[in-house]
């Protein structure tokens, strides 16, 4: 099987493009073994590229545990790419259909495995039930039992405690904090990822304010631990921070792997745009 391994702002996957690939009959299985990064490819998951009756391709993620997710906002942009520098779309204005509906993709070529998309990533879902978060209506500078009841490490970065929860057609929870280089996420990610308030656990992001219009996140994301960024998570901190009145609705969200612009009106779709980048090719023995 021929795959390609891209990134979005170092947030990378290996990329099957079904139009010339058989899918592979076992994706679940065959994403932990091929995003290993000592044993296998080495990525945040996989994503198969597959024909669309209602889009010019279709776009299925599997997380690196297996999981399968409805979004990523980093991945879309490298199907976007795909497709167009295959030749199975042409550049300019694409629909990819997503787990989250069909989405409208704006492709500029930058070299020839290059790419800067703008995404209408559609409208943030805002309300519990659609979340899902336990609770009702929207949680904005909510008390989160997930984090527990006061630990140093709170201190350490200046966290405020509150949750502002948001779907982009997966769930996203965002804290704000002084300074997120001193969240230890590799053990606060994973408890709040899989307390029961979060029915089918959740993304989480940890930021700092640096201007009305510039932020610093890091994100422990569902499914495939701290990864160098976050394309849904970008657009729900942007969301979140029209919401709290910490940032504007321009937003520059600055991520371990670089930056995402993004654009929330406060009442329509959010837009995000950033990088697609092919990294190298390769033939994966056993799918």
């Amino acid at each position: 099987m021929k795959f390609v391994k891209m990134h979005g702002a170092a947030n990378d996957y290996v990329y099957v493009d079904c139009f010339q690939e058989r899918s592979p009959p076992d994706p679940a299985g065959l994403a932990p073994r091929i995003a290993d990064r000592h044993r296998g490819v080495g990525g945040d998951g996989l994503v198969l590229v597959q024909p669309s009756q209602v889009a010019a391709a279709r776009m299925r993620m599997f997380n690196a545990d297996g999981s399968e997710s409805e979004m990523c906002g980093n991945g879309v942009r490298c199907v976007a790419h795909l497709v167009v520098s295959r030749g199975h779309a042409a550049a300019g204005r694409v629909a990819i259909e997503t787990g989250r509906g069909v989405l409208t993709l704006d492709v500029e070529r930058t070299g020839p495995r290059t790419s800067r998309v703008r995404v209408d990533m559609g409208q943030p879902l805002l309300e519990a039930a659609e979340i899902p978060v336990a609770g009702a209506g929207r949680i904005v500078d909510a008390a989160c039992p997930a984090v527990g009841t006061h630990e140093p490490w709170w201190d350490a970065c200046g966290l405020d405690p509150r949750m502002t929860c948001v779907s982009m057609g997966n769930p996203h929870v965002v804290f704000y904090c002084r300074d997120v280089a001193r969240v230890p996420l590799e053990t606060v990610g994973p408890r709040i990822e899989t307390h029961p308030i979060f029915p089918r656990r959740v993304n989480v992001h940890f930021v700092e304010v640096l201007a009305p219009g510039h932020v610093r996140m890091r994100t422990w994301e569902r499914g495939s631990g701290i990864t160098m960024a976050c394309g849904t998570g970008a657009s729900a901190v942007c969301v979140a921070g029209v919401l709290t009145g910490r940032t504007a609705g321009t937003l520059a969200a600055d991520l371990p792997g670089g930056r995402l612009d993004l654009a929330w009106d406060g009442a329509g779709p959010v837009f995000m745009t950033g990088p697609a980048e092919e990294v190298f090719e390769g033939t994966w023995p056993d799918a």
